[in-house]
């Protein structure tokens, strides 16, 4: 039985992965940070329903040396770094913790397997934003990172750092360029979970308007049940390499909310404002994935159509505020 060590496993890739790593009678163990709310945290692993089939333990991005004890207990095959500060905005209100988080947090785990096991496999989160004021119109993993927010910087630190690990000291540290991927499971904080939500708020006359910020941006928008399926096909691979993960296909969010509204029945535009105190200070305006090397190489490609996954979301954000209702 294959071990593997998934850090962020509390949050929606991390519970979609512990899902299918489950289902291939995985061994899995996630990282957890000692939290008064643990309860909450681990909502998504049981909405899942694979809480209790799942071996957390106590352990920090930004303590090496819990990383490394947690390596030695362990003893995984692969290791799968999803933990972040992974909310764009909340980046440039908080950039320092971002900073560490997001990126010494990914250079301390590849320390760790570095020195405990590096034999084992190691796959890291990153991330479209990367692109940022984009320099090619479609985005593949020869376009240049043009980086807009804290988190993308911090972002583009770790992807390098991977990049450096691998050719360093050999390493099989692959990197996912994942673009945005949703469901769900999502954090309510996310354009397309704030929207979802909001939807569900008002076709049940709890809410009457919803204000978003750029209603123009264009994101290439995936399922993170298919995303995390291109995680572990990467470490499968005999060599280590760096993958877009995407769609092909860029939608605003403007069309986005058209889509979640028409949903429930409803017209988009009597309840959407765009508030400019929600605008970035620096917009990444498109992005466009080529995921042609993921087909080619790793036999990948998304399942699941955005009306589809909007669809779900909607349904699901029904469900719960009508449980809340009672």
């Amino acid at each position: 039985m294959s071990t593997a060590l998934i850090t962020g496993i509390t949050g929606q890739d991390g519970a979609y992965l512990a899902a299918l790593l489950l289902e291939k009678s995985y061994r899995v163990v996630g990282l957890a940070r000692r939290s008064a709310s643990a309860d909450r945290v681990s909502e998504r692993l049981r909405w899942l329903g694979v809480l209790d089939r799942v071996e957390l333990v106590d352990g920090d991005l930004l303590d090496l040396s819990s990383l490394i004890r947690i390596m030695g207990e362990v003893e995984p095959d692969e290791v799968y770094n999803l933990g972040a500060q992974s909310f764009v905005a909340a980046s440039w209100q908080q950039p320092l913790l971002t900073g560490q988080a997001t990126g010494i947090g990914a250079a301390n785990v590849l320390e760790a397997v570095r020195i405990v096991r590096p034999a084992a496999r190691f796959y890291q989160a990153s991330s479209s934003e990367m692109y940022g004021l984009i320099q090619e119109t479609v985005q593949s993993e020869k376009t240049p990172f043009y980086p807009r927010s804290p988190y993308a910087v911090a972002k583009l630190y770790a992807h390098w750092m991977t990049v450096n690990y691998r050719e360093s000291f050999g390493l099989h540290a692959s990197s996912g360029i994942l673009f945005n991927h949703e469901s769900p499971l999502r954090g309510i904080e996310f354009v397309t979970r704030k929207v979802t939500d909001g939807v569900a708020r008002i076709k049940l006359g709890l809410a009457s308007e919803l204000q978003l910020g750029n209603l123009e941006a264009t994101r290439d928008w995936g399922h993170a049940r298919d995303y995390v399926r291109a995680m572990w096909l990467m470490l499968q691979q005999d060599v280590a390499d760096d993958y877009v993960v995407a769609t092909g296909r860029t939608t605003s969010i403007r069309e986005l909310c058209r889509i979640a509204f028409s949903h429930a029945g409803l017209n988009y535009q009597d309840h959407v404002v765009s508030a400019q105190s929600l605008m970035r200070p620096a917009e990444v305006d498109v992005l466009l994935g080529d995921a042609g090397k993921a087909k080619r190489r790793l036999g990948w490609e998304a399942t699941t159509g955005l009306e589809t996954m909007i669809a779900e979301m909607v349904e699901a954000d029904l469900a719960r505020h009508r449980s809340r209702r009672g």
